[in-house]
This record gives C-alpha cells, structure tokens and sequence, in this order.
C-alpha cells in the first residue's frame, strides 16, 4: 500500500461535449490513512426487486426453518448466494385487502400497498391518494449526498392510462414508488433513457435528437477519450485496471441499447414500445440490471426500485416456451400443468436476480464489493395469485448490508406479521429516525447486527 497526500476526490467525474462520466471509487480517491476510516463506515445501499401475480408458494418457500435449509426450485438460481440470502416467510401485506364495498382491485392494491402500508383510495381519477413509500424514506437519508436521490426503473411500459382494473387508477399498477401521499413516482422501462440519464449530459430527448444520435453512431465516451488518457497516465496500475474494465462495461450497454434500438423483430402476442427494447425479457432485464450496477458503482444513486414486471402483466414468455400471459397463468385453479408453467417464469426471474447479484459480488466498492454494501429486498405483494391471497408473502432479504446482514436462513415471523414491520426495521438500519411505517406493529428482531 503507497501512503501518499496526494488523493482524487470522492466524486469525480470526466466531463467532455455534451457528456459527463462519474468514476468508481478508486484507491486513489484517498490516501490509504484516510481510507482505512471510510473503510469502516462503506456507504449503504438499498434495492427493492419486485414481481408480480404471486407465486407457487412450495416451489419458494422452504420446508425447514433455519439455517439447514434447500432451496426450493424457483429458488435454486441463489444457490451460489445462499449466505448472502435468507428466505422469508409469515408476512402480510393487509392494505392490500379490499375494505368493504370495494370489490375488485388486489393487484393494484398490492403494488400501491406494498412500499408504503398504506391502503390506497379507489378511484379511476385523478385524486388517487395512498402514502410515502419506504424507499423514498430511505431516499431521503442515504440518498440526500448522491447525484439522484433514487432511480425507479422497470421493463414493462409505463404508458397504462385510466383504470387497470374496475374503479381503479392505473397509478397505482405503474409504480411502487411514492414521494407523498399523492404523488407515484413514474418508472422508466427504456434503457436508453436509463442510461441517458446516467451519463447524458443533454436536456433533449427529441426522436429527432436520438435519431440524429443514432445516425452519427457515435459513442458518449469518443468526446471523453483524451480526458481518460489523461486521467489515466496519474493513476497506478490497478486503478487503470478497474477504469478500463468500467469504460469497458459502458460501452457494452450502448451496443446492446443500439442493437435492441435497431431490431425489427416483432415480439409475439406483446406490442413494441416506443424506443428500443430489447426481444426477451432475460435480455431487457440484465440491461437494465447492468445500468444499476453502474448506478451504484459510480455512487450516482444509493436507493433503486425496480418493477420486474407490473401487477396484472400480459406478458409472455415464448422463449422459454410459454406463450400464456402471465396474469392469466396466476389463476391456474390448481391445474398442474399451469402451475408448472407459473413455477417456471418465477425461476426465470429469480435466475434474473442471480445474474446481478453475480454482478454486485464481483464489483469492488472499496475493501469490500458491492453485495456486501447492499439490502435487496425482493418479493411480491401477493402469494397465492389463483386465491389473490395477500398473506405468507414471497420475501427475499439479500445481501451483507455493509456487514450488517447476516443470510443464509429461513426465518419464519408470527403469522400475517405486517410486510411494514421488515421495511421499518431496514429503515432502522440505515439510520431512519422513524417508529412507523403503514400499519407497522414494530420491528424484526434478529435480521441485523446493528
């Protein structure tokens, strides 16, 4: 280690025309003595995956309680992870229940409900009403030094006007996120405006400004080449290592947005949205997954939120086989055949969540990578999707929370524990100064060391 004064600044970035590139945290960011103390205190990170329409709950949840413990088959993809991962089981999103009166809704319920523990008041206009949401809360405290307070992404579009189902607005299917009581913060599902808003530094996202760009095919990095030369010849070996290997991984995202941008191929029984999108739903969500991780490795945000899929999705999944839609395989009224199906596309996003959580364990943030300095939280507002049962929920808690986390186990909770009382106690563990969150009852005794 090469003790010297000399040191890069924290938040660095390379500027160029029409571009702006924030670095990963470098060993040269700090003198080694001044590293060792941020060492001890890494920065934390929160990740919120959902998925929707419930699951095959004996294809998820674990027989034994625990730490001597199989995976169940959807859950397999995490076996590489499993002391990073502890499964969950006896929570319960009860405002996602319809009041009296109120009738149908629970998909939408479950999405608007699930990050705030809130009931949402139903109607199909524009004073939809429901409540702050926990990321948003976490936003606010981990996310208030950062270049974006938090990123919301998703892949289905986020066009959904009116009612998504009977007297209820689509704004409560769009996202999970929620500033206040009254306003959804929208998701984006394109990846070139993901990354555009990354490491874009232009205000117009006109087609005619995109097509222009696609035209010229040239790359955000060409206008930062002779800054990163000259960076680079400061730098010792191994920073230039890690910033290769990032420049490296930037330009992988922008030749995989231009292909997705320039294919043609049409995607059975799904209408293309605007933009390009790439043609499976593994592809789309890996890079999406691939944004985030640059995301959080450059520090430009601490806190995302990311809807795999929306509440009610058509979508369906032909490549592996399965051209029902997805809603409609939920209510298999017990079929076998159209569980197996559902088990099957409950897999295939699980071995989504595994590719970035392969990503995060081989990214360096500081001594550590950057699983160890994330809370993922990964699960679904609703359990049984034929019954719309909003009780034993499907619940992940995954990595080391900056040494915080401990994995590797099943941990059953008092039944119909309310979901608020996990997300309350992840809020504490960031340092949120609350005592409620929704219908929270209290904390969860035992999932953190701190």
């Amino acid at each position: 280690m090469i003790i010297t004064k000399k040191a890069l600044p924290r938040r660095t970035f390379l500027r160029g025309v029409g571009a702006v590139l924030a670095l990963p945290l470098l060993e040269s960011m700090a003198p080694a003595m001044a590293r060792a103390a941020e060492i001890q205190r890494p920065a934390q990170r929160l990740f919120v995956g959902y998925v929707p329409n419930g699951v095959i709950m004996d294809k998820w949840t674990p027989r034994a309680a625990g730490g001597n413990f199989t995976f169940p088959a959807s859950l397999e993809p995490l076996e590489p992870f499993k002391e990073k991962v502890s499964v969950l089981s006896g929570f319960a999103c009860k405002p996602a229940m319809p009041q009296p009166g109120e009738g149908t809704g629970d998909h939408v319920r479950a999405s608007a409900a699930y990050l705030t523990g809130a009931h949402p008041k139903k109607t199909e206009g524009a004073d939809i009403f429901c409540g702050e949401s926990m990321d948003q809360m976490a936003a606010n405290h981990i996310g208030d030094t950062t270049q974006m307070r938090s990123l919301e992404v998703a892949l289905d579009p986020n066009e959904l006007i009116g009612a998504c189902e009977a007297g209820w607005s689509c704004a409560y299917a769009n996202t999970l996120s929620w500033r206040n009581e009254t306003t959804p913060l929208p998701m984006e599902n394109q990846p070139r405006a993901v990354f555009e808003r990354l490491f874009g530094d232009s205000n117009d996202n006109s087609l005619a400004a995109k097509e222009a760009r696609l035209f010229e095919e040239r790359s955000i990095l060409d206008s930062l080449l002779t800054e990163v030369a000259r960076l680079q010849k400061t730098l010792p070996q191994h920073d230039r290592q890690k910033i290769d290997q990032y420049l490296d991984a930037i330009r992988d995202a922008e030749r995989r947005i231009e292909i997705a941008e320039h294919s043609n191929i049409e995607l059975p029984q799904m209408e293309r949205p605007a933009g390009g999108i790439p043609d499976t739903f593994a592809e789309h969500a890996r890079i999406m997954f691939d944004l985030q991780l640059m995301a959080f490795q450059t520090d430009i945000t601490r806190v995302i939120t990311f809807m795999m899929s929306r509440e009610v999705s058509p979508r369906s999944y032909p490549e592996l086989g399965i051209p029902d839609p997805h809603h409609g395989l939920s209510h298999h009224q017990d079929n076998p055949r159209q569980m197996e199906k559902l088990a099957q596309v409950n897999r295939h996003h699980v071995e989504q969540l595994a590719y970035f959580m392969d990503k995060l364990s081989n990214t360096q943030d500081g001594e550590q990578s950057l699983l160890e300095n994330i809370v993922m939280l990964y699960g679904c507002g609703i359990s049984d999707g034929n019954k719309h049962l909003h009780t034993d929920l499907p619940v992940l808690l995954a990595g080391g929370g900056s040494g915080t986390l401990q994995g590797g186990r099943h941990i059953r909770v008092t039944e119909e524990t309310p979901i608020s009382n996990l997300q309350l106690t992840m809020l504490q563990n960031f340092g949120v100064q609350r005592d409620v969150l929704g219908d929270s009852t209290g904390t969860i005794s035992g999932l953190f060391n701190s």
